[in-house]
């Protein structure tokens, strides 16, 4: 049996890291909190010609959407957390992910609220979270979603284990599969 995934979806600053880790604390099964910004982490610290760094986080990206779907695979529940700020992105984890098995999770936050808490972190280039803002919930659809400046982190993760109890078929990646993209294909089609 493949391992169920918590995909939580919402710009930097959103709150999803802070979710992810109550997700741990509060869902009975085991659960492998898997966030992009650990395969970035990973990479040597050596400088990337700019010329470069567009082809290596591609690559990242597409080596972590992999990972995932192993992890999946051999039956490991997992949280991911993650940006899906270009459209690839959702297509490709739409091509990998068992669709039946995803839950995936809207994590939403006011862009003034994602404004402050980017300064405060300070740890990330500024404006990040206002460029991914109108990209990363363009596709509109999920399975649960969450205000983190309205709810707590533990809020949000109690929301969601709760819904696991009752997730809904079809799932949110299982619509998302059949939405033809601007070429006329089906969203998963290869």
């Amino acid at each position: 049996m493949p391992g169920r995934i918590i995909f939580l979806n919402g710009t930097s600053s959103s709150g999803k890291s802070s979710i992810a880790r109550e997700l741990l604390r509060v869902l009975d099964e085991p659960y492998f909190h898997m966030p992009v910004d650990s395969f970035h982490a990973m990479r040597s610290r050596r400088e990337i010609p700019a010329d470069d760094l567009p082809g290596v986080l591609h690559r990242t990206w597409r080596g972590f959407h992999r990972a995932v779907a192993g992890m999946a695979a051999a039956g490991n529940n997992v949280v991911v957390d993650h940006v899906l700020s270009e459209e690839w992105r959702l297509r490709d984890c739409l091509e990998l992910f068992p669709a039946r098995d995803v839950v995936l999770v809207g994590v939403r936050c006011p862009l003034p609220e994602l404004r402050r808490r980017e300064e405060a972190r300070g740890d990330r280039p500024a404006g990040l979270a206002a460029r991914q803002f109108e990209q990363v919930h363009s596709h509109g659809v999920y399975d649960i979603e969450c205000d983190t400046a309205a709810n707590s982190a533990a809020d949000c993760a109690g929301r969601i284990s709760a819904f696991l109890t009752r997730q809904p078929s079809p799932t949110a990646f299982e619509r998302l599969r059949g939405t033809p993209r601007p070429d006329g294909v089906p969203a998963g089609a290869r």
